[in-house]
């Protein structure tokens, strides 16, 4: 049976390869996937109100991928800077709302197959209690359980994006859980937090819009590009309806993504978007494709 150690395995195997042939690859990305959509940089935020984000967030050979960590670093340097940052990772799911660590704790290495040097990354961010204190009063008032997990650091889904975007590690990260799967749930939980884009905290959902393990290839599959591109006209459009029914409405969508969890943290970003804008400004500051079918395309709504 093919399980998703094979699938790290193989990905460890493929990341040495990916990083060498970088260029390569991109040159044959420009054939076989969707051009870069450089018209739609990110956007400099000047207002108080802080965007919110979705960030695909690789996994630890993303650290040795010079363009990769450049367009991350470069969309950091543009947004304003946050005084905190939240963060919901598809690597953390738990029921109800689970508020992790509000102090410095070592990082989750949730991850297995890869080089030694990667389990021996810091990213020593300060804790964020006074978030911590804010979303449970967020929560409280929107009708949303939640429970505390004071023991539970940052997994990869976090830091590995934060470490390019924000690398000197000096502003405040709290992680809390997505609830569960649900759409309709997450778009709620996205609009019950969305009040601390007021207040200066940078909400991040993190994971992947295709996420198949079995997929791993030189080019990118039709069936990725396919679902990419939806996924580039439904969010571009804030089309709630069509989000919110993905798995229906998708092209393709079993194949790109075996499993959900890795799609659903953009849906709690759109409803931390839609809760100020039915038709909030949308962005797409990076694109492209890793390890053939995995899609870059990471999301700022302003």
């Amino acid at each position: 049976m093919y399980t998703r150690r094979d699938a790290l395995t193989r990905l460890s195997a493929l990341a040495g390869a990916a990083v060498a042939a970088a260029c390569t690859t991109r040159k044959a990305d420009a054939v076989t996937a969707p051009a870069p959509e450089s018209a739609q940089s990110p956007t400099t935020t000047t207002a108080t109100r802080m965007p919110a984000l979705f960030l695909a967030h690789g996994a630890p050979p993303l650290l040795e991928d010079s363009l990769w960590m450049s367009e991350l670093a470069a969309w950091g340097q543009a947004l304003p800077r946050p005084k905190a940052i939240l963060s919901l990772s598809a690597h953390w799911e738990a029921r109800p709302v689970s508020i992790g660590a509000t102090q410095a704790i070592p990082l989750i290495y949730d991850f297995y197959g890869f080089p030694d040097h990667f389990y021996r990354l810091k990213y020593p961010s300060p804790g964020a209690p006074a978030v911590a204190a804010r979303v449970r009063d967020l929560l409280r008032g929107a009708g949303v359980g939640y429970t505390d997990d004071p023991g539970r650091g940052l997994d990869h889904g976090t830091w590995v994006p934060l470490m390019p975007m924000y690398p000197q590690a000096d502003i405040p990260v709290l992680q809390i859980s997505l609830p569960g799967l649900d759409p309709k749930t997450l778009f709620a939980l996205g609009r019950a937090l969305a009040p601390l884009r007021d207040e200066g905290v940078l909400i991040i959902g993190s994971g992947f819009l295709t996420h198949n393990m079995r997929a791993f290839s030189r080019e990118t599959p039709a069936w990725a590009a396919e679902f990419d591109r939806w996924c580039s006209e439904t969010l571009a459009k804030h089309d709630v309806d069509a989000l919110l029914d993905y798995q229906a409405r998708g092209p393709a969508t079993r194949i790109a993504l075996p499993t959900v969890e890795h799609f659903v943290p953009v849906i709690v970003a759109a409803g931390a978007a839609d809760a100020f804008s039915t038709r909030p400004q949308v962005s797409f500051p990076v694109t492209g494709f890793a390890f053939g079918s995995f899609t870059k395309r990471s999301v700022q709504y302003s």
